[in-house]
């Protein structure tokens, strides 16, 4: 089955099947497996071909949050649909909600501003690490939910932006 998938500002098409306990993607020609086993404390071994690295994945909805070597990864299915709402700037990414439960760190941005996609927006903390929260497009802050220290649960609404313009 064919699907695009998001990681950073990069988009891949891939296919994917599934085998006896692993999964598989098929891009260019080229076939990788992948396992994804739960070890304790919300951690896994993520294994990619032969190379096996320890990660924390929370997940919401169709995003997947990768904790690794300290550094967050997101990764995003895409519907078809939605990936034409996002490019003709529709709110396919207006609402910027918690990967998982956590607390804010930092606040980079103000009501009104007008931000860039991939710039800061906050920097967030769960279970003693920290992720940096991004503009996944052009537009201009409309909300802010949280200020520094406040706790807040998964998927709680973080950010809304407006397309510029219109806040």
């Amino acid at each position: 089955m064919h699907h695009a998938f998001k990681l950073g500002d990069a988009e891949h098409n891939v296919a994917l099947s599934r085998g006896p306990g692993v999964y598989r993607l098929h891009r260019e020609g080229h076939t990788v497996s992948v396992t994804l086993a739960a070890l304790h404390n919300g951690r896994a071994l993520l294994s990619i071909g032969d190379h096996s690295v320890e990660v924390v994945v929370a997940t919401r909805g169709d995003d997947v949050f990768v904790h690794l070597d300290g550094e967050a990864y997101q990764l995003r299915y895409r519907h078809p649909l939605d990936r034409l709402a996002a490019s003709a700037g529709g709110s396919a990414d207006d609402s910027i909600r918690a990967p998982m439960p956590g607390s804010i760190v930092a606040v980079q941005v103000a009501v009104g501003d007008a931000v860039t996609k991939g710039q800061t927006l906050l920097v967030m903390e769960s279970m003693k690490m920290e992720t940096t929260i991004a503009a996944p497009r052009d537009g201009v802050i409309e909300a802010l939910s949280y200020e520094k220290g406040q706790t807040f649960d998964r998927d709680a609404l973080l950010v809304k932006l407006a397309a510029a313009g219109k806040a």
